[in-house]
């Protein structure tokens, strides 16, 4: 059986959609390495023509065409599968192939494959997901070589999280037939992308720029070796301190708005705080949203309000006040007060006041105390939701708010005071007079009774 083979792959998580690919063939994993149309999977039916012209065109069922190799010109003989991996429109002189997918790479490089100045590697969304996802890997014309998160959608740099750091010398990327992957640079030398190299006679290999951002490369026995089955296997990787290395003023960062980035040696994940959820569980780069109502601005809300403790995590680009020298207690209580604050960070003597969306988030040893704002109503006892589901007399909340003593605010349409709920455990709660109401309905009772 060969190597590799070109053609079409269902998705891992739709089987009713497909890829044009080139995936390794003689393993059970039928690893991808390439795609035509990560973007745009195509249903069953579909197919893939040489045209008369040398193009590559990819059609669904209805003859829409779904991608193309653009490649341009004539001369084309035939289309082939290399040993390599390198599937090929190969013409009349075989050193000179009219289009090749080496030169067109997705989010993976192969053993004899080059990326010269210009190109770039795009990492998937999720490990089933083949849409372009949100980090590149970028052979700049300068010369360096630098990793960065983009915009999914616009491919817009935000921020960058690792670099060579060889601008002016360097010229190209290299994943050489020993299995070692450098950047060669101008004077002959190399710098070291990872440094580990195996036999590929042995194995297979692969450098994949992989979903969470981290650049690996990866290996597979081309032999079974008794009692164990074989897999792919991590021998080297650069940038798995994204997490923490990853900072830039716009866009959300590694992670969605609002979670974190929380390094790991196999994978770096994301993580809601608490109070919050993914918008999505199969795609939590959208990030996280707030479990509970928004504190008010019209009314002081701050008792019906808590801040959860979680060590060591920070959104350093969200804040908006600081604080210094300042204690903890007093930290918390210019959080609670302040309907803007979603986090305040208390470091040291310090407090940051963070505002949502946050951004940039991750756990990092050193960065203090995250204390995280949510409702204690959010608690959803049976207490609480009986409060929610019921109505009230006029009596109780007047007991409730000991005969409207204590005022927390006044809005446009009355006056909100300061309630405790006769509930097991007692809850705080904020009841309005709507004086202004009962002058509108009174209004429109005297129109109507004029006009009838």
């Amino acid at each position: 059986m060969v190597d590799f083979a070109f053609g079409f792959l269902p998705l891992p998580n739709n089987t009713t959609l497909f890829l044009l690919a080139i995936y390794i063939n003689n393993i059970p994993e039928k690893t991808i390495v390439w795609s035509a149309n990560g973007d745009n999977p195509v249903p069953a039916g579909s197919k893939v023509t040489l045209t008369s012209n040398g193009q590559l065109v990819l059609s669904d069922p209805n003859g829409r065409q779904s991608w193309t190799s653009n490649n341009g010109g004539g001369g084309v003989t035939h289309a082939a599968m290399l040993n390599n991996g390198n599937f090929v429109l190969a013409t009349a002189n075989s050193s000179n192939n009219a289009w090749e997918s080496f030169s067109f790479p997705t989010d993976t490089i192969l053993p004899s494959q080059e990326l010269g100045l210009g190109s770039a590697l795009f990492a998937r969304i999720t490990d089933t997901n083949y849409s372009s996802g949100r980090f590149k890997l970028e052979v700049q014309t300068d010369g360096d070589l630098v990793l960065y998160y983009i915009d999914q959608i616009t491919k817009y740099n935000y921020g960058y999280y690792w670099a060579s750091y060889t601008v002016g010398s360097g010229v190209k990327l290299v994943f050489d037939d020993s299995g070692s992957v450098y950047f060669a640079l101008k004077n002959n030398t190399v710098f070291n992308v990872t440094e580990r190299s195996v036999s590929a006679k042995d194995y297979y290999q692969r450098a994949t720029l992989d979903p969470d951002g981290v650049f690996r490369q990866y290996v597979y026995p081309k032999t079974s070796m008794s009692g164990q089955k074989n897999a792919w296997s991590l021998i080297g990787f650069v940038a798995s301190e994204i997490c923490t290395n990853s900072i830039a003023d716009l866009g959300s960062g590694v992670c969605g708005f609002n979670s974190y980035c929380k390094p790991d040696t196999s994978k770096n994940t994301c993580e809601c705080p608490k109070g919050y959820s993914f918008f999505d569980e199969n795609l939590k780069y959208k990030g996280c949203k707030p479990d509970f109502t928004a504190q008010s601005c019209d009314v002081d809300e701050s008792q019906m309000y808590q801040l959860e403790e979680m060590p060591d995590t920070d959104w350093p680009t969200s804040d908006y006040e600081q604080y210094n020298p300042i204690d903890e207690d007093q930290c918390r209580s210019l959080c609670l007060k302040d309907c803007f604050c979603a986090v305040a960070i208390f470091r040291k003597s310090s407090c940051w006041k963070k505002k949502l969306p946050l951004s940039n988030g991750r756990l990092q040893i050193g960065m203090g105390k995250a204390l995280i704002k949510n409702t204690m109503k959010n608690r959803q006892d049976g207490s609480m939701l009986e409060v929610n589901l019921r109505s009230f007399t006029y009596k109780e909340l007047e007991e409730a708010t000991d005969n409207f003593k204590e005022e927390l605010g006044r809005g446009a349409f009355g006056i909100v005071y300061k309630g405790i709920m006769n509930s097991s455990p007692a809850i705080q709660v904020a009841v309005k007079k709507l004086d202004r109401m009962e002058e509108e309905v009174q209004k429109e009772f005297e129109n109507e009774s004029m006009n009838s």
